[in-house]
């Protein structure tokens, strides 16, 4: 044997493995979860209310007798309206509520869980092989 056979690794038989692990990286981001518009809308009622109302008329009874006949007295009846309630409506807004409207920002903890993925180097022997460490790998 030469040399060259007697060690375990040539240069040409090395190989090099890079071991990867998956670490966790959080971000966030801000977005939209909702369009909101504000408006006021009116709506209409019709309303009916029974108002009195005075009405003042100038009256004149005038009594008429027939000269032939004592008994045949007429009534004539005249009727002058002076004055009368006039209806006015005056319709003045009333504050029905205060409506306030505001944002309110808040934090919370959300839990995030995902699955990691580790590479290890595992070596499997064919034949019977003495390693001097069992486990020489579990410190890499």
């Amino acid at each position: 044997m030469t040399e060259q056979q007697n060690s375990p690794l040539d240069h040409q038989d090395e190989v090099t493995l890079q071991l990867h692990k998956e670490e966790m990286e959080i971000n966030k981001k801000w977005v939209d979860t909702a369009d909101v518009t504000i408006y006021k809308k009116k709506y209409t009622e019709e309303k009916q209310i029974l108002v009195p109302v005075t009405h003042e008329d100038l009256i004149i009874k005038k009594k008429v007798a027939n000269p032939e006949n004592s008994a045949d007295i007429k009534l004539e009846t005249i009727r002058i309206p002076l004055s009368e309630d006039q209806i006015e409506v005056t319709l003045t807004p009333a504050i029905l509520n205060d409506v306030e409207i505001y944002k309110n920002q808040y934090e919370e903890l959300m839990q995030v869980h995902e699955t990691l993925k580790e590479e290890k180097v595992n070596v499997e022997t064919v034949g019977n092989v003495k390693l001097a460490d069992e486990d020489p790998l579990s410190s890499v």
